[in-house]
């Protein structure tokens, strides 16, 4: 059967063109435009000042679209030193979770600076790709604003960008998570200026670290509906397909108070002994190939008042990192069936995530030569309700530690990387 005629019409200059975007339409820069022009019949083709109409099937003009996208060139060292000064700058500005409201006022400034638009909400920035279409899937770019405290350990200021001659940034959230989030920054507004299959939303997000109720989980119902994201973490550059999720216990066991010198009393401590061996040897049956199996660990204890006096009371926490193959609720419905104290979890919230292999963003990924990966640490795509890969500059081991770097050929093949991943990308 002969395919059906689609009129497609293609926008050339895509912020001042009078002519309003059409469900049918896409905006595409004038030298594009020619390159379509040249591979199509004259009668198939016409302009005017601003529009250019091709009456031809659409998928034929979407694959000339990539095509001459594959042949664009980026000027990576650019971005990456506009990038490497951004990275100075917030390193510059203390942002410890709850208190980076400088950090957010420099990033939106920065962004509007650039002639975008933004959005904000408490410390969250957040801006939206130019002739943003809802017909179009959306992609999100999202990484972490705020850092921890600084550790104990630092031989430099935390707060005064340092770079060395061998190409090393020192400064607190240098890995974890500024260079992702001057990264994806340059990326998303490279990508504005192009026209691709999909939206962008580049969100800079707060209160990561704690896993804050004022961060991304505040910021997200203000935005449109996202379709997958890629969140910036220190991962080398390979995508994490899996994260461990986690859910914290506090377990309560009630005795009865009295004299340790007389046979009275009802210790609590001898009764948290069997569930905290449990704790120990149980093994859920579900293990993840990418994550491995559940891992549960009593961290903290607390009993007694003094030496002489049986403790009434005796609380432990238990840290639960979950796999994909179980929800919090799962695991805690488990738990409940084989201890005997009482237990209350701190929040069911931070689940675990998955994406398959099989899906095109990870694929593009993979044909680059970066390998998938299973994290065994929680970041903000446990409270994303969409799919989403985890993927930054950096090394997770280099995180919360004395002497935080990164180093700026990291940032520059981050840059180089993310775009080859999401320039023509379809999914």
């Amino acid at each position: 059967m002969q395919q059906q005629e689609e009129k497609l019409e293609v926008l050339i200059i895509w912020r001042t063109s009078p002519t309003p975007l059409r469900n049918n339409s896409e905006c595409l820069p004038r030298n594009m435009c020619r390159s379509i022009m040249r591979r199509m019949r004259k009668k198939d083709a016409y302009n005017s000042s601003f529009l250019y109409t091709f009456v031809t099937p659409k998928n034929r003009i979407q694959k000339i679209i990539r095509e001459n996208y594959k042949n664009m060139t980026y000027d990576i060292p650019t971005m990456a030193s506009e990038a490497t000064d951004m990275l100075k700058s917030l390193i510059a500005i203390p942002s410890l979770s709850r208190d980076e409201e400088k950090a957010a006022d420099y990033l939106q400034s920065y962004i509007e600076q650039q002639g975008m638009a933004t959005g904000r909400k408490g410390n969250n920035v957040w801006c939206l790709s130019p002739m943003f279409d809802l017909n179009k899937p959306t992609l999100l770019l999202n990484s972490h604003i705020d850092t921890v405290k600084p550790v104990n350990g630092w031989r430099k200021d935390p707060f005064t960008p340092i770079l060395e001659s061998n190409g090393k940034l020192y400064g607190l959230g240098s890995n974890d998570a500024g260079a992702s989030v001057v990264s994806l920054l340059q990326v998303f507004l490279r990508l504005c200026r192009t026209t691709q299959m999909y939206n962008l939303i580049y969100l800079a997000s707060c209160e990561e670290e704690i896993s804050g109720k004022n961060g991304i989980e505040y910021a997200l119902p203000e935005l449109p509906p996202i379709c997958f994201a890629i969140v910036g973490e220190p991962t080398e550059m390979h995508p994490a397909i899996a994260e461990k999720g986690l859910m914290v216990l506090d377990v309560t066991a009630y005795g009865k108070a009295g004299h340790a010198a007389r046979n009275e009393g009802d210790n609590a401590i001898y009764k948290v002994l069997e569930d905290i061996a449990w704790f120990r040897d149980h093994r859920f049956e579900k293990v993840s190939p990418l994550l491995g199996a559940v891992k549960m660990s009593v961290t903290q204890i607390n009993a007694g008042t003094q030496h002489n006096v049986i403790p009434d009371c005796c609380t432990f926490v238990v840290d639960i990192r979950s796999n994909e193959c179980y929800s919090n609720q799962d695991l805690f419905a488990e738990i409940q069936k084989h201890i005997s104290c009482e237990a209350k979890a701190r929040s069911f919230r931070l689940s675990s995530s998955h994406v398959e292999e099989e899906h095109p963003i990870v694929q593009r990924a993979v044909s680059l030569g970066r390998v998938p990966f299973g994290s065994p640490t929680l970041s903000d795509q446990a409270l994303m309700p969409f799919p989403s890969l985890k993927m930054g500059p950096g090394k997770s081991s280099r995180s919360h530690t004395a002497d935080e770097f990164i180093f700026i050929k990291e940032i520059e093949e981050a840059i180089e990387l993310y775009l080859k991943i999401l320039d023509g990308a379809m999914f």
